[in-house]
């Protein structure tokens, strides 16, 4: 492999006219630019990334902390996440932590060991006041979480919001005996849901009944789980709301199994509107998740913050619902 000075010699140029050659940072009059150009290609010189980070102190990546690696949700983001920064001339480096404080962490002290220019945080269990004093050393954008100390770096969903839509929709058709199937009500997401799933039921002035909530994992087995427990309960049950589009796949499973017909005996909304809700049948009707626009402004934002600008606080993504054919009105 040729060295920088190799090139300065086969040029007849130093090695700092090659740099500024390469960096374009200081015009070089066009015959010079064209020896070193010339000698660039005749001995096939390709720069040493790991040096350029040295003496730039910049690495030209990005480092991703996720809780999982399974999963459409993540799946959605981290194309996003690459493409965009891509665009930018940046790589993108990922690290799980499995959804526990200490691999999380050593996810992120590996990224920084790397020289990441920047991080963008999906982690479950990482505090917020971990994140914060992240902040005030690394350019950190946390994605799906809000934490208030560092507003400005937060990208997130209005979660309550989503629940509301889908209980108030189900409320719309005539239901009142709705159950929810949550995900980790630890996580800022699975209880922001719920929590929209209570106001909604509230309005309405229907009492929530404790026992027609049950914690899940966001995965399709919890709601294969979850449904099979309802069913086994003698109060009357109308409607689903789930956690997620995967626990109401594991829900449907179930719904099949025992004969339970969708909509016509039992309405199912989801949530997060991956390409599987289209395609099951009867289509489930769920509520989107903007993801690619989220995974979008956190990859722009971080840029902004490694170039040294100042953000605004802000403002939450809005979700929208999505009717497809689990929702009907219940029997009489």
């Amino acid at each position: 492999m040729p060295t920088i000075r190799e090139v300065a010699a086969y040029a007849s140029v130093s090695a700092a006219t090659v740099s500024r050659v390469m960096k374009g940072e200081v015009p070089v009059n066009a015959e010079t630019r064209g020896r070193v150009e010339a000698a660039i290609a005749a001995l096939g010189y390709a720069p040493n990334a790991f040096a350029r980070s040295l003496a730039s102190n910049r690495m030209g990546g990005v480092g991703l902390v996720i809780s999982h690696l399974a999963g459409p949700f993540m799946g959605r983001v981290m194309m996003t996440l690459e493409a965009t920064l891509r665009r930018a001339n940046v790589s993108l480096l990922v690290a799980s932590g499995g959804g526990e404080a200490g691999r999380e962490q050593e996810a992120v002290d590996f990224l920084l060991g790397r020289r990441c220019d920047g991080l963008i945080v999906h982690a479950d269990a990482l505090s917020d006041a971990m994140l914060a004093t992240l902040a005030a050393t690394t350019p950190l954008v946390v994605f799906n979480r809000r934490v208030l100390e560092i507003d400005a770096h937060c990208i997130y969903l209005d979660n309550e919001c989503g629940g509301y839509l889908a209980t108030r929709h189900l409320l719309d058709q005539g239901h009142r005996h709705i159950a929810c199937l949550t995900g980790p009500l630890r996580q800022q997401d699975a209880a922001g849901r719920l929590a929209g799933y209570q106001r909604a039921l509230k309005e309405r002035g229907i009492q929530v009944d404790e026992q027609a909530i049950l914690e899940g994992d966001f995965t399709e087995r919890s709601g294969e789980q979850g449904m099979a427990a309802l069913l086994a309960r003698a109060a009357p049950i109308t409607a689903v709301v789930a956690g997620n589009d995967d626990m109401a796949l594991g829900a449907m499973t179930i719904l099949r199994a025992r004969g339970v017909a969708i909509p016509q005996t039992l309405s199912l909304v989801g949530y997060d509107n991956e390409a599987c809700a289209r395609h099951v049948m009867p289509a489930l009707t769920t509520v989107h998740a903007p993801l690619e626009e989220m995974a979008q402004e956190a990859a722009e934002r971080l840029l902004k913050l490694v170039a040294g600008a100042s953000l605004p606080a802000p403002t939450p993504f809005m979700p929208t619902l999505i009717e497809r054919e689990t929702v009907g009105p219940p029997l009489s």
